[in-house]
């Protein structure tokens, strides 16, 4: 049985892969003229999904359960606030504002994984009132848009660029200038975090705790396992990338404020399903989460691209490629019952 769960995953995965692919092959034929062929396109999709890349990995791990968090965009967003306003206003330094945000994002998965654990109360009811209550905080601590522009630790660290080494992929712009590609340290981040999960997803006892749990909790409790503490630590564990996710989306806009982050629970929730992360839970993998990422943000970068489509469109693109996604699990899951 095992055998078989491993086999629809695979073959999830590699669907995931292979529409990647096909879709940035796509735009690189189509947009080849307006620079969709060069290493920096590929690189920048990378840059500005960097946080999210962190939620998405933290969202695999709290749907492996079977669970969900709709908390994490508003958590975010208080992510956010409370580095730009201790920066900004307070003058406090950045380092123990990014260690304040990680221990609280620690302390808000632990609260909601308490209640959903060990209370037994449905994940949705929990984190909707985890996103009302990071959204109401954030409006609570500053109503207007905050730029961080003052420390200069922060503002260094992220315009800090990293060259990709011997010119790989370089080019000459319009004014005839090389241009050599690079990345910025919120990819590096969220590169070291999914390298991090998947080891733990594969190789640990907690991360075939998360997935015995998803296939049965009753199966799970047989076999020993502490499925209300496998489910807290889920929790924590999703808040904690949350806040390194807040840290590096903080980076990418240099600012904060209550509209922040603004559905991107979606956006995380969407993309570990078109990585092949089952709804129901117990399948999935941090790799297909990744790329599901990599989609999403190959639609978007489309139609920035294309100039004249309404960016409401990858929203559009997204909705069907999450129902596509959704129907393929379905049948999946038919023909797994059938072959029992």
């Amino acid at each position: 049985m095992k055998k078989k769960s491993m086999n629809s995953n695979t073959v999830l995965l590699l669907i995931t892969i292979a529409l990647f692919v096909v879709m940035y092959a796509a735009g690189c034929v189509v947009y080849g003229d307006k620079g969709f062929t060069h290493l920096q396109t590929f690189l920048n999709i990378l840059i500005n999904n960097s946080g999210l890349l962190c939620v998405a990995c933290g969202m695999t791990c709290v749907m492996l359960t079977g669970g969900i968090d709709i908390s994490v965009g508003s958590l975010i967003a208080l992510d956010c606030m409370i580095l730009a306003v201790g920066m900004e206003h307070k003058g406090m330094n950045a380092a123990v504002l990014c260690i304040l945000v990680l221990l609280m994002g620690i302390v808000f998965g632990a609260v909601q994984g308490f209640f959903i654990g060990y209370l037994d109360i449905q994940p949705f009811i929990v984190t909707m009132a985890g996103m009302f209550f990071a959204r109401g905080m954030t409006a609570v601590i500053c109503s207007d848009q905050v730029s961080i522009r003052s420390n200069e630790l922060f503002v260094k660290l992220a315009n800090m660029k990293f060259q990709i080494p011997f010119e790989i992929g370089a080019y000459l712009n319009k004014k005839g200038k090389l241009q050599i590609p690079f990345v910025r340290i919120p990819v590096i981040i969220a590169l070291v975090v999914l390298v991090v999960i998947f080891l733990v997803l594969r190789y640990t006892k907690f991360g075939r705790s998360l997935y015995a749990v998803g296939g049965s909790e009753q199966s799970a409790a047989m076999m020993g396992l502490d499925v209300k503490k496998t489910k807290l630590k889920a929790y924590i564990l999703s808040s904690f990338l949350c806040s390194i996710g807040g840290i590096c989306f903080c980076m990418n806009t240099m600012s904060a404020s209550v509209a922040h982050a603004t559905g991107l629970e979606m956006d995380a929730i969407a993309s570990a399903v078109i990585g092949g992360t089952l709804l129901t839970g117990g399948v999935g993998n941090v790799v297909g989460s990744f790329f599901g990422v990599m989609i999403t943000g190959t639609i978007s970068t489309l139609v920035k691209t294309n100039g004249k489509l309404l960016s409401s469109w990858s929203n559009i693109a997204v909705a069907a490629l999450l129902c596509f996604f959704i129907v393929l699990q379905s049948i999946f899951a038919m023909v797994k019952s059938r072959k029992k």
